[in-house]
């Protein structure tokens, strides 16, 4: 095989990675704009059960708990899938610094996704891994999975706090997610007069809880999930990038070569004439 045929099919072999790459970009980018939407919503939700919760707990401050004095369960979200850089790396590096400020080396932690798991697995503070989600349509077994797990570890009102990227601008972000409202303690009222309720207040603490857990972790999920696919977006538009100019070294070598290989051809054909008139001469 002549070089510039190991040239053509070097190109060819890039010219298949490209499109694959560039349809895991696009892919990437379409998962960003569903989880856009429905983030937005589920945002929605979560701000308003945070208001019904302010508004009761103005009148009723007795409902919260105290703090809990046992250690902390980190729960950690990181990527199920590669091509997304360093994604995990500033999440162990929080993880590490989170579990060094308790102090106590029985403190433990959980995993979501399967390559942030890979780094984890000799731990000795990990208590379990779960798998994460890879789209939208997978959030809601990967909310099951959690809430299911979770239930085993976590012992009365032990504290939760959930590690995760929080988005390009806010970096990664630790969450208390149990006990929960527990940031509202000795807020001040908004209101002059209590909210009219139609169960007991401690009923509907309970019912608000309940429902802002499940609600907190959704949006935590959405919002862990659309930030890997935006680095994955970043990481591959690199790898285009580098395979483009790649692509185009190699076709300017290719077509290089392809003009070494006319100007021998012309030299052999004009060697041939000269030798054709060579043998003519000599006949005469």
């Amino acid at each position: 095989m002549s070089r510039r045929h190991e040239l053509l099919h070097h190109q060819n072999q890039l010219s298949e990675a490209r499109q694959i790459i560039g349809a895991m970009q696009s892919l990437a980018f379409i998962e960003v704009r569903r989880l856009r939407r429905v983030l937005e919503i589920q945002q929605g939700v979560v701000a308003g059960l945070y208001r019904a919760a302010r508004d009761l707990l103005g009148f009723h401050s007795e409902l919260l708990p105290e703090a809990p004095p046992g250690s902390p369960l980190f729960l950690v979200l990181g990527s199920e899938r590669g091509f997304c850089g360093d994604f995990n790396e500033p999440l162990l590096q929080t993880l590490q610094q989170c579990l060094a400020e308790t102090g106590n080396k029985n403190t433990g932690f959980v995993a979501c996704g399967r390559k942030l798991s890979g780094h984890l697995e000799t731990h000795p503070q990990l208590k379990a891994t779960f798998e994460g989600a890879t789209v939208l349509d997978e959030v809601d077994g990967t909310l099951i999975r959690l809430a299911n797990g979770l239930a085993g570890f976590l012992k009365g009102d032990a504290p939760l706090i959930v590690i995760y990227h929080g988005g390009t601008d806010d970096g990664i972000i630790a969450r208390p997610l149990l006990p929960p409202f527990a940031e509202l303690r000795d807020q001040p009222r908004e209101f002059a007069f209590p909210p009219q309720l139609n169960v007991t207040p401690t009923q509907l603490m309970q019912e608000l809880a309940d429902q802002y857990l499940f609600a907190a972790l959704h949006e935590i999920l959405y919002v862990s999930l659309m930030a890997e696919n935006h680095r994955r977006m970043q990481h591959l538009e690199g790898a285009v990038r580098h395979l483009d100019k790649r692509l185009n070294s190699l076709k300017t070598r290719e077509n290089q070569l392809r003009q070494e290989e006319i100007i021998e051809e012309i030299e052999v054909i004009l060697l041939n004439a000269e030798n054709v008139s060579s043998s003519d001469s000599n006949t005469d």
